[in-house]
């Protein structure tokens, strides 16, 4: 018995200690820690857009507001053309603006969150924090993660007022 308690408690450090280690870190910490914030945002705006029934997608709180199918859509197209941009290349259109149904326009947030990733496995943090054009890689990361933000807190009011819970709400 004395010994089952001994591995026991041999395998009860063990545990905790490897929970304390800290995890290997990253080649590139500077585009690591972006891409987690992104990832971040990219998750709330994925469920909120799942979450949200399809006969509300056409809900707006005012005329002059655009209805959440819009606001969805104006995120994977903003940020298709912006992360194409930062990874180079072809400009690359999801057209999400023209998504009429829920399940088309979950299709082209997927797309648009698919282009960044590739961007984000482009970068290191020697070609983001490059300057030499102007406006670092790095710098649109956190704008992209930014304006997924401010989209995000857009998305998640409309939910609010149709009485579904927002991501972020949930526990």
């Amino acid at each position: 018995m004395k010994q089952l308690a001994t591995v026991l408690l041999f395998a009860t450090v063990a545990i905790a200690a490897a929970a304390q280690t800290p995890a290997t870190p990253s080649a590139n910490p500077l585009v690591t820690e972006a891409k987690t914030a992104f990832d971040r945002v990219k998750g709330n705006i994925l469920k909120a857009a799942d979450a949200m029934p399809e006969d509300a997608y056409s809900f707006s709180p005012t005329k002059d507001e655009r209805p959440f199918l819009q606001v969805a859509a104006h995120v994977a197209d903003a940020q298709a053309g912006g992360c194409s941009a930062v990874k180079g290349g072809d400009p690359v259109k999801v057209d999400a603006a023209k998504a009429t149904t829920k399940a088309d326009l979950i299709a082209k947030l997927k797309a648009s969150f698919d282009v960044c990733e590739a961007a984000f496995a482009s970068a290191t943090d020697a070609t983001a924090t490059d300057t030499s054009k102007g406006r670092s890689k790095l710098s649109r990361f956190y704008g992209l993660v930014a304006h997924n933000q401010e989209q995000y807190a857009i998305m998640a009011a409309y939910m609010r007022q149709k009485g579904v819970k927002p991501p972020t709400a949930q526990n």
